[in-house]
């Protein structure tokens, strides 16, 4: 096998790198995961995930996980309701037919982020993952990468993945390609003990998710498995509106009136989620890699996930980075090719032009999801789901 004798350093333990190491572990692959989260009880921040029939779902087969998926994930999560900004329902999939399954393209289970991350650390040899791993150097130590953390330790290691997201530190290694601003910005925050926090907010939730388009702007809501909710607002706004604006968004009093003075028209309902929210909101200016990007493979170190085509949300992220590692471990396994930079080459071009194709398609939906005919485009996609 290419990776015999060989160590692999996959730098970023989210859902891509973990999946990554579960995939070549099963192949007898030697593997090390370098996480910057102090242990594994840290809290896993961020709204549900829904995995795709032919990539995160497919890469959670492969795994030989699906079992445990299936004891995991959240029936009914999936099911949205498009609100207007009165609060007034316009289209309920909780009152459609349930006939969709595992065996269904079209099916889209919910899992929350945590017990996700939980079946794939638990799926791991003992001490796969070294936690409190901040990256914050790299070079090259003869044939091999030497790898400097935060916390003053050391490794080595023949291959290097970065799979450490939107603000990858390995990317430069791979390519002086930059991500730009996408036109948007999301302002993120999570309501808990939703049930008895916000009461109305729950029941118009009802366990799944929740969409409104309204002047411009778009709110998606979404239920956890804890009991609290999730919810983002995207806006489109300059490159640096969050430093600019003024608002303090750890000041509560400065948050409800901001609100009040965007969401003109909209109801209390909505209101309430800033009554309860936990502060400080979380502000996240949206980037994507240009369409055009690619680089010359190297023999040694490669990207996954949001390292390698960050883009605007669409559904598609974490299932395109589960998809990569599963390509990019098929590939370092199979014997038939040459090399082992013949073998990032060949992953590294079908991940590019899957990525292109994506981003294209995530840039496009931003632009109808801020428009004034947002709410009929989306009852239309809705509406194109058997």
């Amino acid at each position: 096998m290419l990776l015999d004798n060989k160590q692999v350093a996959i730098v970023g333990g989210g859902p891509g790198g973990l999946t990554l190491a579960r995939l070549l572990q099963l192949n007898g692959a030697t593997v090390k995961v370098y996480e910057r989260d102090l242990n594994r009880a840290v809290r896993v921040q961020g709204a549900t995930l829904d995995l795709h029939f032919e990539s995160g779902l497919k890469a959670i087969e492969k795994a030989g996980l699906m079992q445990a998926f299936k004891a995991n994930y959240r029936p009914g999560a999936d099911k949205g309701r498009i609100i207007d900004p009165q609060g007034k329902i316009i289209y309920d999939e909780h009152i459609e037919d349930a006939n969709k399954d595992f065996d269904s393209e079209w099916f889209r289970p919910e899992i929350d982020r945590g017990p996700l991350r939980e079946i794939l650390l638990d799926s791991l040899q003992p001490d796969t993952v070294v936690w409190d791993s901040q990256f914050l150097a790299m070079s090259q130590d003869g044939d091999q990468w030497k790898l400097e953390f935060k916390n003053g330790t050391t490794a080595f290691a023949d291959i290097v993945i970065g799979a450490d997201g939107a603000n990858s530190k390995i990317r430069p290694f791979v390519t002086p390609i930059k991500a730009s601003y996408a036109s948007t910005t999301i302002l993120q925050g999570n309501v808990a003990d939703a049930e008895t926090t916000v009461p109305d907010m729950s029941r118009l939730l009802k366990g799944g998710k929740i969409y409104v388009h309204s002047g411009g702007k778009f709110m998606h809501i979404s239920s956890k498995g804890d009991g609290s909710l999730d919810f983002y607002i995207s806006c489109k706004v300059d490159e640096n509106w969050a430093k600019n604006c003024g608002i303090n968004f750890s000041d509560r009093p400065q948050v409800m009136e901001w609100f009040k003075e965007e969401f003109v028209g909209w109801d209390a309902i909505w209101l309430g989620l800033f009554e309860k929210v936990s502060l400080p909101l979380m502000l996240r200016p949206q980037y994507n890699v240009p369409l055009d990007q690619c680089w010359e493979a190297q023999a040694n170190i490669t990207l996954l996930g949001d390292a390698a085509h960050i883009m605007p949300p669409s559904g598609e992220g974490v299932n395109l980075a589960m998809l990569d590692a599963l390509e990019l471990s098929e590939n370092l396994t199979d014997n038939d090719f040459q090399s082992i930079k013949a073998a990032i080459s060949a992953y590294e071009k079908q991940m590019l032009t899957r990525a292109t194709e994506a981003t294209q398609d995530a840039l496009e939906m931003v632009e109808w999801m801020h428009a004034d005919d947002a709410q009929d485009k989306m009852l239309a996609l809705l509406n194109q789901v058997p």
